[in-house]
């Protein structure tokens, strides 16, 4: 067990494998410190076979099952029926034997024996075989009357459902043409040398999952560009496992908390609870979430202790970072400090908001470079969830300041500098007057832009103050030195999501919680603007929001919708839906594609969550007793003996089956049957696939360290 509690055992590197005291050996994947335990060779993790079945199902050894549950005597009513036939079958036969009900059974073996056998062996040869034929006849015939061939095989499928269920369906054969570890989309374009130096890399222990996921998605970009052939084919044979290396040198996390399939880009979250809630097909399965689902957003409510954040966002965020290493993906996870979303060096980038021992700052304007649009971000971050507030117009006076200031300086205002102008402070504005240039100078236009803002500054609905107020809460000695414009930090900007990283945000909820909210809601708009805005597109870009209370407006809700054509998702967790404007409820569960609600949530959470999942036809069945009342004594009397044994009286049932339209998970069903530990949940995929709400039994999430 690592030091956090965490186990892990992963294909290529298996065991425990904790944070590593050094950094490994060039050319080698990290070493584990303590004996490996047993587990899949990279190979026949590679080999092992995967169903696709449809969303969120873990297909690595998945069997399909079908549709409709199939209609089953219940093996209790099979064993009965079974031992009374037996019986019946055994009665028969000893009056046959002992001659209760005469000879006639025994004339076929008179008739077809001559009277010159009587005593001799012939004749007890031939009794014998008639014995037989009958006690055959007999098993026969009371055998399919209690159906013992149905009961023999449920007892034989039964004894075989757990090895053919390990086993699965067959994969590659090891060493064959199409097995995946000898890298045979290589050796058909005449790269046999590289193909054979990463199967001896694979063969040997020195190749993990992460390292064949990223060298096959090098390989899928030479494909798309051969030009860059030669170069990858150098890189391989000079440098085995290790080529196409993250620029980080990173070739694995430091610790999982979580299973993962990266060949199929999962994470295993749980397994779908065997009960009549869920779908037949779906029963028992493993849970999964890929960034085909994630692509269409999520959304996770839930009251706090209910596994939000360890058993959804930790291995979301972890999938993901994988994934980044692999080049397949670039993530940026937000938290208060001291979440546990993992340890500092599975990240590329750490921000700590309000640490001054941090490396990285934040850019507050999101590496945008035109005014108007770095001021409508702004905007939506500091005025956009005020009620009656117009954000547009705060978004032009925000203009009116950062035109002029960049016009004259070349940059943005720092939070300061842009406190003193929604302030109207008579230094500042004279100043930036001034180095605009006299009138005439050429710039005109940003100077009528300075003289509007005076103009508005205190008038009826003027956003100017309401700004101010805002921008004073990060205008704090605990923020001094973040958010800076001048160029002397290292400012991250999610303008950098075209590229594979690894980042994570630390706010300030603890001695600043009204600065973390106007931070969450920066990056939510900034992530927005910047995945639409990718000229490349080919990774996925996630953003994880660990607590999005407070964070979502009207605005930031339509740019989650637009997320999927981006190739870009988000995670938002809630512990309410109160935390988001009523008016922005229902708009939120129908911008995102996948629902969750955890064990716990209230009934007014929970009708939200019924009205999104609709009604569904279902088939119920009505049973009227009626008391049977006899005109016979002797019936009467029957009637009158058994109601004495069983304490009941004789009764008959009507059953009536009807068609109705339900809820598929009613309000009182989410707030009060779903066991802790357990969460429902609705998948839509990019491409339009539904998944009907699921009851899943969450997995137990380990918590890695947060430093």
């Amino acid at each position: 067990m690592d030091t956090d509690g965490t186990h892990e055992t992963r294909p290529g590197h298996t065991g425990h494998i904790p944070r590593p005291a050094a950094p490994p050996p060039p050319g080698l994947p990290p070493k584990p410190t303590h004996a490996p335990s047993a587990g899949p060779t990279l190979g026949d993790w590679l080999r092992f076979p995967r169903s696709p079945d449809g969303p969120g199902v873990w297909t690595y050894g998945h069997v399909p099952r079908a549709a409709e549950e199939p209609e089953e005597t219940p093996t209790r009513q099979l064993i009965s029926g079974a031992l009374i036939s037996l019986l019946a079958g055994l009665l028969l036969w000893s009056l046959l034997w002992n001659g209760y009900l005469g000879g006639f059974w025994l004339w076929p073996l008179y008739m077809f024996t001559p009277d010159s056998w009587a005593g001799t062996l012939p004749s007890v040869v031939a009794s014998y075989v008639w014995y037989a034929v009958v006690a055959t006849i007999l098993v026969i015939g009371f055998g399919r009357l209690g159906r013992w061939p149905e009961l023999g095989r449920r007892a034989l499928r039964s004894r075989a459902a757990r090895p053919l269920r390990s086993a699965g369906p067959a994969g590659p054969v090891a060493g064959g043409p199409d097995d995946p570890a000898r890298w045979p989309q290589l050796r058909d374009v005449g790269m046999g040398e590289a193909a054979d130096r990463l199967e001896g890399e694979a063969g040997g222990g020195r190749m993990n999952d992460v390292d064949y996921a990223r060298i096959r998605r090098a390989w899928d970009s030479v494909r798309v560009d051969p030009s860059r052939m030669r170069a990858f084919g150098d890189a391989v044979r000079d440098k085995g496992a290790g080529a196409c290396v993250h620029p980080s040198g990173a070739r694995d996390l430091p610790v999982r908390a979580a299973r993962h399939d990266l060949l199929a880009r999962q994470v295993l979250l749980g397994t779908v609870e065997d009960g009549v809630r869920n779908p037949y097909a779906r029963r028992g399965t493993g849970f999964a979430l890929d960034p085909d689902v994630l692509g269409t957003s999520l959304l996770a409510v839930g009251p706090s202790g209910s596994g939000k954040t360890r058993r959804l966002v930790r291995p979301v965020v972890e999938s993901l970072a994988l994934q980044a290493l692999a080049g397949q993906a670039a993530v940026v996870a937000v938290g208060a400090a001291g979440t546990q979303l993992g340890p500092d060096d599975a990240y590329d980038v750490v921000v700590r908001i309000g640490d001054p021992a941090s490396v990285y700052d934040l850019d507050l304007y999101g590496g945008a470079t035109d005014p108007d649009e770095a001021a409508t971000l702004l905007a939506e971050a500091f005025v956009g969830d005020v009620p009656g507030m117009d954000v547009r117009r705060a978004a032009t006076a925000l203009a009116q300041l950062l035109g002029p200031f960049r016009a004259a300086y070349g940059r943005f205002p720092a939070v300061p500098e842009l406190r003193e102008l929604l302030d109207q402070v008579p230094a500042a504005f004279e100043a930036l007057r001034r180095d605009l240039g006299p009138v005439g100078g050429g710039q005109q236009a940003m100077l009528r832009e300075l003289d509007a803002r005076t103009r508005q500054h205190g008038a009826h609905g003027d956003p100017g103050p309401a700004l101010a107020d805002r921008v004073a809460l990060l205008d704090r000695p605990a923020f001094a030195g973040f958010f800076d414009t001048t160029g002397q930090g290292r400012p991250f900007s999610l303008r950098a999501l075209e590229h594979p990283l690894r980042v994570r945000v630390d706010l300030p909820e603890r001695g600043h919680a009204d600065a973390s909210r106007i931070l969450a809601r920066l990056l939510l708009a900034q992530f927005n603007a910047s995945v639409a805005a990718r000229s490349d597109r080919s990774l996925f870009a996630f953003l994880a929001l660990d607590d999005a209370s407070r964070t979502l407006t009207a605005e930031t809700v339509r740019g989650v919708q637009r997320l999927r054509s981006a190739h870009a998702g988000v995670l938002l967790t809630l512990r309410t839906l109160d935390d988001v404007p009523e008016a922005l409820r229902t708009p939120l569960l129908g911008a995102v594609g996948c629902r969750m609600a955890f064990s716990g949530v209230t009934t007014w959470d929970g009708k939200r969550f019924a009205e999104a999942w609709g009604t569904e036809w279902v088939e119920t069945r009505d049973v009227t007793h009626r008391t049977v009342f006899a005109d016979q004594p002797l019936t009467r009397a029957m009637h009158a003996f058994r109601k004495l044994v069983t304490g009941k009286a004789v009764t008959t049932d009507a059953v009536t089956v009807r068609q109705v339209e339900r809820e598929r998970w009613s309000a009182s069903d989410l707030a009060h049957s779903v066991p802790p530990g357990h969460a429902v949940l609705s998948l839509t995929s990019v491409r339009g696939e539904r998944a009907a709400p699921l009851l899943v039994r969450l997995a137990e999430g380990g918590s890695g360290p947060t430093a």
